[in-house]
């Protein structure tokens, strides 16, 4: 379990293909503080600590991962958000976020305003229908408020804290980015079908 509030930012060194799978390499500014088997979101993914060498932390990508995730287009160089799994007791500033990627969407707007970012995001409909004016939606593992629902996508004001601190001040239009509604709205829609005729 997560709470969208990124920890760190950090680097790929590589992504070794593996037939349908492969290896994903980074330079994580915390690594030290983690062993094999601990969980880290990716941009939003939950992956597992394969291996720790040096400077280098090692995760195995199944072949789900890269059809539903957007890990697969990153290459050396790619700065990724990171955030460790949560620890019993601590405070939680987020929101509910599982690590599970749900879909990806595309960066449409950029825009400066003042000191603040407006960012637009694509939304597939399976996406969009669970999502609502102020609600929260976690944008590549980042924790954020709708702050306007269109036809499409999801607008947010990206404060300058979360702008520096995440990657992306170094986004870019049509950059794709992983998605996850909210866990509470997906239970809600999934038992309110499970009711309703049709």
């Amino acid at each position: 379990m997560f709470t969208g509030l990124v920890e760190a930012v950090g680097t790929v060194i590589a992504l070794e293909n593996r037939g349908e799978q492969a290896r994903l390499t980074l330079d994580i500014p915390f690594a030290a503080g983690l062993k094999s088997g601990d969980s880290v979101a990716i941009n939003g993914c939950c992956l597992t600590v394969t291996e720790l060498l040096a400077n280098e932390t090692a995760f195995d990508l199944l072949a789900q991962t890269l059809r539903v995730t957007s890990l697969g287009g990153l290459a050396a160089g790619s700065r990724v958000n990171l955030e460790r799994a949560m620890m019993m007791g601590d405070r939680f500033g987020g929101h509910f976020v599982q690590g599970h990627v749900d879909a990806t969407g595309a960066i449409t707007r950029l825009e400066v305003s003042g000191q603040d970012h407006i960012v637009a995001v694509s939304l597939p409909p399976d996406i969009h229908r669970l999502c609502v004016d102020k609600g929260s939606l976690a944008i590549d593992g980042i924790s954020l408020t709708i702050a306007e629902l269109t036809e499409n996508e999801a607008v947010f004001w990206i404060t300058p804290h979360t702008w520096e601190h995440t990657h992306l001040h170094a986004a870019r239009i049509g950059q794709a980015v992983n998605l996850e509604a909210d866990m509470l709205a997906k239970h809600v829609a999934k038992l309110l079908a499970a009711r309703l005729p049709g």
